[in-house]
């Protein structure tokens, strides 16, 4: 599942501070909180059909998130907008695509932890790519970390903050065991989140998923609660346990990197998948009809 290097991404144009600079001058201050200490926070956006899909819905949450972490001179939605669509037009993107989009504490004014050093105002970076969902369609396979995901009493994963090292951590176990992801655990030992993805289970026509406790409530996976509602398949927040994944019917993780996504195998166990993945193809067929009518226009598309 290594992504590999797209040519058409060759002579991107990426927002830095206010600024347009072209791919090998975009960069940040030495100074800068995300370096200093991964102070930042982010949303993964993906570009339809000249539709931003939940734009507002992402917006918000880092909105939450940099007034959680206590930034400074947050920079309002409406601007946080036209960085976005400044940086498509100048790189005539329309479709296929996705966006980093990064808000960090800002610049220093000399190298330290405590955020008063941060006298600058926030930095935003929009990183907008061509990039296809990165997981491949016939499926992927996990490992169990020993990495346990992040509970609120140390770091509340409802802050989509830029500290990805307890997930980077999983991945690189994944990485060992010559899989595709990881399956994290939270500190009971059910089962929490994939680390880049949330995870559902089906067995018995019915949907099941974590409560999200220690795992990020994502967007794609709340989109996924909605569309059960409105198929009118059964869907529960439970604690799930390891040997209920190996037993199910079907496995999934959702994300906007690489949206509804099949399961095929964890821990070298193969998932079953007796019903053919017809839960899954149902909440696609769905999720995908979605992507072509809903989400915010580009203005210059």
């Amino acid at each position: 599942m290594l992504q590999k290097f797209n040519p058409k991404n060759e002579n991107i144009l990426i927002h830095v501070g206010g600024e347009l600079f072209a791919r090998d001058e975009a960069k940040v201050s030495v100074f800068d909180s995300v370096v200093q200490g991964g102070d930042a926070v982010w949303e993964g956006l993906r570009v339809y059909d000249g539709r931003i899909f939940c734009l507002d819905k992402h917006l918000q949450r880092m909105q939450d998130s940099a007034h959680a972490l206590a930034f400074k001179n947050i920079p309002t939605v409406e601007e946080i907008k036209a960085a976005v669509f400044q940086t498509l037009e100048a790189n005539n993107m329309t479709d296929g695509v996705h966006i980093r989009l990064t808000l960090t504490r800002g610049t220093k004014i000399t190298s330290g932890m405590d955020p008063r050093l941060n006298q600058f105002g926030c930095t935003i970076i929009v990183l907008a790519e061509h990039k296809a969902p990165v997981y491949d369609k016939k499926g992927i396979r996990l490992v169990t970390s020993n990495i346990r995901r992040n509970s609120p009493q140390f770091l509340d994963s409802k802050i989509h903050h830029a500290n990805l090292l307890n997930n980077i951590l999983a991945k690189v176990e994944a990485n060992f065991a010559g899989v595709d992801d990881a399956l994290m655990l939270d500190e009971h030992g059910f089962v929490s989140e994939v680390n880049a993805t949330n995870i559902f289970i089906v067995r018995d026509g019915m949907v099941h998923t974590s409560h999200p406790d220690n795992c990020l409530p994502g967007i794609t996976r709340g989109i996924v609660l909605d569309l059960c509602k409105q198929l009118e398949i059964t869907c529960v927040e439970r604690n799930i346990s390891l040997s209920e994944c190996y037993n199910a019917d079907e496995v999934f993780v959702t994300g906007t990197m690489g949206e509804l996504a099949l399961v095929q195998e964890i821990d070298g166990r193969a998932i079953s998948n007796k019903s053919g993945a017809a839960i899954l193809s149902q909440l696609n067929k769905a999720f995908f009809e979605m992507t072509k009518k809903e989400g915010t226009p580009l203005p210059f598309a």
